[in-house]
């Protein structure tokens, strides 16, 4: 399997390739050419699998080129050793839905299913070998967390973290910011989590600093991320087999919900995909109006969605327009100069096929946990909560299933707000919860960054 980018059709690469660079140097995305589609037989193989071997085979099908099956099976084996859930996720029942719960890692968020194979890749690889490698990363909450417990005390890997300053949760940021290990960077930007990306974007395109520092990334962009979540939309289906099912999913940056793309792209028998956002709505708008036209970033109480810029809806878009690569590079550039892009009939029609989109307020998200732990005693995230909002224009008749993000832990003001409870520490992070904290604010500025990154690996 050959790597191309979403702007640039021409360009080839193999998975260990793509999985460095994370980012295409025209600045596009990474896909496969193309994606294998299983028989309903050969599903119904996999079905009888556990987690691991599930991720295996699956995961194996992007990778090959690069890796052998057994040293996968390793990877993936290892990754998951420490998660307080022995098969990786748990699905429960709450009346007519389901919810699967992602957050048994280490930080207690569904990135770490992703980013603790992620981890053990950098090693199979051997990338860090020769050349000290600088890991730079974007997050709204979670991922920066995911990364550093993935890649905290990796030899000649560096990992520098900007988050956007006093726009995540403090628990959020003290898992980040208390773990201590030499080679972990946080930096607190004065913007916004668009910025941040913005920021990591410009240094993966200025080609010279990116080689001067042997720069690599892990945000959601890296393909390797998207192949790692396709595995729970199968392993979760395979609870409902024979029964129609819906995910609902929320998301900023589109990356969790274009691995359940994919996932029908192989062959899972999955009948809509719903997004559900915050008040940063842009995947609403573009889902149902066409007009992708990023607006101020609004801060809101599940701020690992408080994001305009979804990086990974240019992938769709990539199929939307027929693989027409000039094109996506037209809305792109569009974007960049114009502020926004506009999709046709014809184009939201294909979008509406697999996929629909509801907004869920600050407002409706408190009253969606309050009256969910009334009726269920049960304490969900406010981000799953927009995910269970969302899931009430569902009137199908399909199995819900709901995707929960992150432990409720996580946004303890906000649990408190909504039910005037306390959520007990999990284990995973009670030892970080009383160390010292350590972390550097910096001007949302390329050149201070660039400045900083250059000062500490000197």
């Amino acid at each position: 399997m050959e790597y191309i980018s979403t702007r640039n059709k021409n360009l080839k690469y193999n998975f260990k390739d793509i999985f460095f660079r994370g980012l295409a140097p025209d600045g596009g995305l990474f896909i496969p050419n193309q994606i294998k589609k299983y028989s309903e037989a050969e599903i119904k193989k996999l079905s009888l699998l556990s987690y691991v071997d599930l991720a295996t085979e699956i995961i194996f099908n992007f990778c090959s080129s690069s890796l052998e099956k057994n040293k996968l099976n390793n990877i993936i084996k290892k990754s998951y050793k420490n998660f307080s859930s022995k098969e990786v996720i748990k699905l429960k029942k709450f009346g007519n839905l389901n919810l699967i719960e992602l957050y048994h890692g280490p930080t207690l968020a569904f990135k770490d299913i992703a980013m603790q194979v992620l981890g053990n890749m950098y090693d199979e690889f051997n990338i860090s070998s020769d050349n000290k490698v600088n890991i730079i990363v974007a997050t709204s909450g979670d991922t920066g967390s995911a990364a550093i417990a993935a890649l905290n005390d990796r030899k000649n890997i560096n990992v520098f973290v900007l988050h956007p300053h006093k726009k995540i949760s403090n628990i959020q940021r003290k898992i980040m910011t208390t773990i201590g290990s030499r080679n972990i960077y946080n930096i607190a930007i004065k913007g916004t989590f668009d910025d941040c990306q913005k920021l990591v974007k410009e240094m993966f395109s200025e080609n010279d600093f990116r080689k001067k520092i042997n720069m690599s990334g892990v945000n959601s962009i890296n393909w390797a991320r998207i192949i790692c979540q396709i595995v729970y939309y199968f392993y979760s289906y395979f609870k409902f087999q024979n029964k129609k099912v819906s995910f609902v999913v929320p998301t900023g940056n589109f990356g969790d919900v274009f691995a359940g793309y994919v996932a029908k792209k192989m062959g899972l028998p999955i009948e809509k995909l719903i997004v559900a956002t915050n008040e940063n709505d842009i995947l609403e708008r573009v889902i149902n109006t066409g007009e992708y036209k990023p607006t101020k970033v609004k801060p809101s109480l599940s701020p690992s969605m408080d994001v305009q810029i979804s990086s990974n809806f240019e992938r769709l878009l990539f199929d939307v327009l027929n693989e027409d690569d000039k094109q996506v590079s037209i809305f792109m550039n569009d974007l960049k100069s114009k502020g926004s892009f506009l999709l046709n009939k014809e184009q939201i029609a294909i979008i509406k096929k697999d996929f629909n989109a509801k907004k869920i307020n600050d407002k409706e998200t408190i009253e969606i946990i309050k009256n969910f732990s009334k009726e269920y005693n049960f304490v969900i995230d406010p981000h799953t909560a927009t995910a269970v909002g969302a899931s009430k224009d569902i009137k199908d008749g399909s199995e819900i299933l709901i995707l929960g993000t992150a432990h409720p832990y996580k946004f303890l003001e906000t649990i408190k707000m909504a039910t005037s409870q306390e959520v007990e520490t999990p284990k995973q992070i009670a030892h970080l919860m009383d160390k010292k904290e350590n972390y550097d604010i910096l001007e949302n500025k390329i050149k201070d960054v660039k400045s900083y990154i250059l000062g500490k690996i000197s």
